[in-house]
């Protein structure tokens, strides 16, 4: 991370000179409603977020343990320096640099005093900024987006958090830090490139599916995540019975998992995928059209046409015509 950032984020602040002189116990004035007992747990959004904002940012306060609470937000934490100790369900991570912790408003954590050079920043977001961010992610859905983001906003989820060690992928670090840096100059445009860079954030992270890590008794999301990691990256070749049997489970439990976490079935899964990558190829490419459908595993080019037709009540030809920038530029095919 830049030195001048991570500088600015290790200055020491108020409420951490505060437990340097002596004190014992967090500001609860800081982080619950006035209202809140001194038994209450869950941290109130108006304190932590600016007025009328759907996101904030704030350094983690270090050198004392914070006690076990919830959110009335969404808060995402990324490791800057050092690393952190939490306790998350009852489940300890050790966030280290570079790593994302994404924590939903049903998440129970602890966090234990952290170090001078332990350097952290707290995203806290309200949900609603989701429905701003999946706009700019494009207009195509993505059932993994999907699904993770489910994950941090539905209440009848397994679990309540999601661990990215991400740490050696350059263009998550590089987006997080325009994304602090952004947060913290506040200049002119903040707030639509605050919400343009998480909806970059979030397309990176799908593409690393691999680097994301569920609760351990959360075998139904990680099948899931697995599940719609491998259709992205072998949409055209992937099968129900090929996954099964790399995790060692049924087909019937597997596409039983699927539909209970994603609301659909492997094969529409996997059309939606084939799908939207010929969609892309048809606007975006030359390509005659019968390689396009084998291109995405539809090697039987009439089923193609007949299956494109349904789904969107055009043929692939009229779609490319309607949509792709280079209509009136290509020979069809």
């Amino acid at each position: 991370m830049n030195k001048d950032l991570l500088s600015k984020l290790g200055t020491i602040t108020e409420e951490e000179q505060s437990i340097l002189n002596g004190e014992k116990v967090i500001n609860r004035a800081l982080y619950y409603s006035a209202e809140a007992s001194k038994n209450a747990e869950e941290i109130d959004s108006a304190r932590v977020l600016k007025n009328g904002r759907l996101i904030d940012m704030r350094p983690h306060v270090r050198f004392i343990h914070f006690p076990k609470h919830t959110h009335n937000y969404v808060e995402f934490i990324y490791m800057c320096s050092g690393s952190t100790r939490h306790i998350v369900d009852g489940q300890e991570i050790i966030l280290k640099e570079g790593d994302l912790l994404f924590l939903n408003q049903h998440a129970t954590q602890e966090i234990f005093p952290a170090g001078e050079n332990d350097i952290a920043v707290n995203f806290m977001i309200l949900p609603e900024f989701f429905d701003v961010v999946l706009p700019m992610m494009g207009a195509k859905p993505s059932a993994l987006r999907e699904f993770i983001v489910s994950c941090l906003t539905r209440k009848d989820m397994q679990s309540n958090f999601l661990y990215f060690s991400v740490s050696d992928v350059v263009p998550v670090q590089n987006l997080m830090e325009n994304l602090i840096w952004n947060m913290l100059n506040a200049d002119k445009n903040s707030r639509t490139i605050n919400q343009a860079t998480v909806g970059l954030l979030f397309l990176n992270l799908t593409n690393h599916a691999e680097l994301i890590h569920v609760p351990s008794n959360s075998f139904e999301q990680e099948i899931t995540l697995k599940v719609l990691s491998y259709i992205d990256a072998s949409y055209k070749t992937a099968s129900l019975q090929d996954f099964a049997a790399s995790e060692g489970d049924d087909v019937y439990t597997v596409s039983r998992i699927i539909k209970k976490e994603t609301g659909e079935t492997f094969k529409t899964l996997l059309q939606q995928k084939r799908l939207e990558r010929a969609c892309n190829l048809l606007t975006r490419s030359g390509a005659p059209i019968s390689d396009i459908a084998v291109s995405v595993g539809y090697d039987n080019t009439s089923f193609f046409h007949r299956l494109f037709r349904r789904v969107y009540g055009c043929s692939p030809r009229d779609y490319r015509l309607k949509n792709s920038a280079l209509a009136g530029h290509m020979h069809e095919n």
